[in-house]
């Protein structure tokens, strides 16, 4: 099996796992999805409700996303870990702030800093890898072979 060959390489990874994970979940069961999320689901719907649709939507488009991740670090794509770093903090900042302003419910606040977390410690790791790269502790990612 292979694994991922670096520590942003993990970080990215195991999000791509957990949020292809989640994306399962919300695929198979919804209602266990939006449990998680802390959301209730009634038993009945109103007409125009569109609940559904949209959770199937989203969810596959995390499975989508987590599997995109996980090949992105089984190919050390340091590019791709780079471009998420900014991405996930402006994802932070828009469920923060949807939750703060009621757009949301309050659960988004975590779901935010879940994203900004995972965001920090790949930017973390990326430090890290360039700092040992630099004083010769490890390849340089040019020399590292696949």
């Amino acid at each position: 099996m292979r694994l991922p060959r670096s520590a942003p390489g993990w970080t990215i990874a195991v999000f791509g796992v957990l949020v292809a994970a989640l994306g399962a979940v919300g695929l198979v069961s919804p209602g266990v999805q939006l449990s998680l999320l802390g959301l209730g689901a009634p038993d009945e719907r109103a007409a125009g409700d569109f609940t559904p649709a949209f959770l199937t939507a989203s969810s596959m488009a995390a499975l989508n996303m987590g599997v995109y991740y996980v090949l992105a670090a089984l190919a050390d794509w340091r590019a791709f870990f780079r471009w998420t770093v900014p991405f996930r903090l402006l994802t932070c900042t828009v469920f923060i702030v949807a939750a703060i302003g009621g757009r949301a419910p309050d659960v988004f606040v975590g779901v935010g800093v879940w994203e900004g977390l995972g965001a920090a410690a790949t930017a973390v790791a990326l430090r890290y890898d360039r700092r040992q790269a630099a004083v010769g502790a490890v390849p340089a990612v040019s020399e590292r072979r696949p």
